[in-house]
């Protein structure tokens, strides 16, 4: 396949050697397969700022430090040049959230370099090397998707641990390799402890991850993971290791009782409200 023009640059570090094929064209990024050396490996091409379309609600922004005040006053007031700039952070946030979360031992693609908005990484597969299947198109018994589930919310948990909330996890950023879940698309990452709405991003995507797999074993959809998982952190409690119950008992001392059953309504109307979008047509699965 001729490289393509975006992929040049690489080509000409000796980077990579050989473009191998398409895997998708979304409206964020495109992502290829690529040869580098005798490996094979992941290239997400984010497009052009006037190509794209990210959902940079406000929600995932808060929390986000810039280094540089000319650019964050730019990037308040709406200039072009400040939507460059913005554009820019929402990619930077992907690359370092999986920088971070690579280096906590989270399962994400493993990221190589970043060169001019490329993202080389590494290449998800199944067992027998072909691209890895999204979660969302697979038919799963009762024992593995307690498997899965389980797996889920260890990574959900090493992920908070390390400061950081997917913010947008469903059946659609998780691909399934031969040894399991491996969690991708994190451009929405945030900060645990910088975001006001960082316990309602989390209940949501762990309730999107008992819904999900609570089609295939029922028993799941009885557990309530993200307000224990959350009541921890809070509380100074969660550690990349912490087995949980799936039970969520409130106490005496747990002063955020009430602002947590808010968060789960909260999390539950809007994903009531992604599901009816998705029905209709208007949300990317990607």
């Amino acid at each position: 396949m001729k490289i393509p023009s975006r992929l040049r640059p690489l080509a000409a570090e000796g980077l990579i050697d050989e473009v191998l094929g398409q895997v998708k064209s979304g409206k964020e990024a495109d992502v290829f397969v690529v040869r580098c050396g005798d490996a094979r490996r992941c290239a997400k091409v984010f497009k052009e700022a006037n190509q794209r379309s990210f959902r940079q609600a406000a929600i995932y922004q808060e929390g986000r430090k810039g280094r540089n005040s000319r650019r964050d006053r730019a990037m308040a007031r709406r200039t072009r040049y400040g939507r460059k700039e913005h554009e820019k952070s929402w990619i930077n946030a992907e690359v370092d959230a999986l920088y971070t979360l690579s280096a906590a031992g989270v399962r994400v693609p493993r990221p190589m370099a970043f060169v001019d908005g490329v993202l080389l990484m590494e290449l998800i597969t199944d067992a027998e090397g072909r691209v890895a299947p999204r979660l969302d198109g697979l038919i799963l018994d009762a024992a593995t998707a307690r498997e899965y589930h389980e797996r889920l919310v260890g990574e959900v948990v090493r992920m908070l641990s390390a400061g950081l909330i997917h913010g947008d996890l469903s059946e659609f950023n998780i691909l399934i390799d031969e040894h399991g879940p491996v969690i991708i698309d994190l451009p929405q990452a945030v900060n645990a402890a910088a975001n006001q709405s960082a316990a309602m991003l989390l209940v949501r995507d762990v309730d999107r991850l008992r819904r999900c797999l609570g089609r295939f074993e029922p028993e799941l959809l009885d557990t309530d993971y993200g307000k224990e998982m959350w009541a921890l952190y809070a509380g100074g409690r969660l550690q990349a290791n912490t087995r949980l119950t799936g039970r969520y008992e409130p106490t005496r001392e747990d002063v955020h009782l009430t602002e947590l059953m808010d968060i789960i309504d909260a999390a539950r109307a809007e994903e009531m409200e992604r599901r009816e979008r998705l029905r209709e047509g208007d949300i990317d699965e990607q």
